[in-house]
């Protein structure tokens, strides 16, 4: 919004051109900005949604503008407009609408932006929408202020305002400036990890870990550039940061050990990929699926549905158990005992032809039966199968499997013995239990 200007003289100024010819000339010069740029939006986008499949930095460009591809036109053809009528009358009534197109524009990609840097998974949270809200109102009071010609005397009360900062001062429109810079830097830094993150994504030759390796640190380093930026706009000194840093460093050393190695712990497991998104694994008294690798802490979630927060050094410091490193395929077992005239050879191709029929037993590695040990009770069976896909669940599939073992015993009345025990008892004993009795 390019100067300021009274609102009472805009009006008196619409209200003289209103008896002048060009009045009608401006009105229609507006409608048809408006409705010629709705139409070449709907037509741009409209465009490049036929061609977004074949390159994604088409796609992205398309996502980013398209919510103010509308007011951008119009503005671009207000200004046109202005500048063709301006050689033969007044132009009030156009100036009148091209802050307002500004402020629509800024608002609505200052929504998307909040959005891509804050939103995650498609959940918009109340404080989010609350904050949207208060920005809205925010330039909108800008604009009235701006209609109503305050906007300079806003400022230079402001800088008259003076707050004592240990023996210097500042005004209180420079702390303004300072907090709206570092804002403004901050959001359009997570606006660039997003979308940095969101097209690290889509690569499918690179390794999950290493896409979010590079997505942490994108992110770190854009909002630490955000903030030297921002400061060094506002005019602060950036050698008053190495006081900071010693005192950041004395702190970490003193009493954020474990923060700090927790930290150093998830660029350490996202840069040796040692553990996946997706991966089953063991860890202390934690089990599950690797669901959120985060530079703090891993989530773990297990077969029951319960979430476990692991902080990283753990999984750094302790021995861990990947059930699907470098293969998904997973053994198990199950183990039973038949009586001693059960006829194996003619059991045991039964066992492994039902086995094999259970859903998500692999065919790529077939079943297999053993005799263990002859037992006290009869002979010790082992079957072993494998599957490949453990994080749906083991405690499931064995037990289909042994509901199908059960089916092969029992439709070939293979007894499973109780067990038992041979008592043998001395003549002296007998002797003396019949005293007792």
């Amino acid at each position: 919004m390019i100067g300021s200007f009274s609102l009472s003289h805009m009006i008196v100024d619409i209200s003289s051109e209103m008896r002048e010819t060009n009045f009608i000339w401006q009105i229609c010069a507006l409608l048809s900005c408006l409705v010629l740029a709705w139409l070449l939006s709907r037509l741009i986008h409209k465009y490049f949604l036929n061609v977004d499949r074949t390159s994604n930095v088409i796609k992205l460009g398309v996502e980013s503008f398209s919510r103010v591809i509308w007011p951008l036109l119009a503005l671009g053809l207000l200004f046109f407009a202005k500048a063709l009528f301006g050689k033969y009358g007044h132009v009030s009534l156009l100036k009148l609408f091209i802050p307002i197109l500004e402020s629509f524009a800024l608002i609505r990609f200052s929504f998307y932006v909040f959005r891509r840097a804050f939103v995650r998974d498609g959940m918009v949270g109340n404080a989010l929408l609350i904050f949207e809200k208060v920005f809205a109102s925010v330039v909108w009071l800008g604009v009235v202020l701006h209609f109503t010609g305050l906007w300079d005397e806003l400022f230079l009360t402001l800088e008259e305002v003076i707050l004592p900062i240990g023996k210097g001062k500042i005004s209180l429109l420079s702390v303004l400036q300072a907090l709206a810079s570092v804002g403004l830097t901050v959001v359009v830094a997570l606006w660039v990890s997003a979308l940095l993150e969101a097209r690290l994504m889509l690569l499918a030759s690179m390794h999950s870990s290493l896409k979010v390796v590079l997505a942490r640190l994108g992110r770190a380093i854009f909002i630490l550039l955000a903030v030297l930026i921002s400061l060094a706009l506002v005019g602060i000194d950036l050698t008053v940061l190495s006081v900071f840093g010693g005192a950041l460093g004395v702190g970490l050393g003193l009493g954020l050990q474990r923060i700090a190695s927790s930290y150093v712990s998830g660029f350490i497991i996202l840069f040796d990929r040692s553990l996946s998104i997706g991966d089953m694994i063991t860890v202390d008294k934690f089990n599950g699926k690797v669901t959120q690798i985060n530079t703090r802490y891993t989530v773990l979630k297990g077969l029951d549905g319960v979430e476990s927060i692991v902080p990283n050094e753990m999984l750094v410091a302790n021995p861990v158990q990947n059930f699907s490193l470098s293969d998904r395929a997973v053994v198990l077992t199950t183990d039973f005992t038949v009586a001693y005239d059960t006829d194996l050879d003619a059991l045991f191709p039964q066992l492994l032809e039902a086995t094999a029929k259970v859903a998500r037993v692999s065919d790529v590695q077939p079943p297999s039966a053993y005799l263990l040990r002859f037992g006290h009770d009869g002979f010790d069976v082992r079957v072993g199968f494998w599957i490949e896909d453990p994080e749906e669940g083991r405690t499931n599939i064995t037990s289909d499997v042994n509901l199908a073992i059960w089916k092969v015993l029992h439709a070939n009345q293979v007894e499973l013995p109780f067990p038992q025990r041979v008592i043998t008892l001395q003549q002296n004993d007998v002797k003396a239990l019949s005293i007792k009795a």
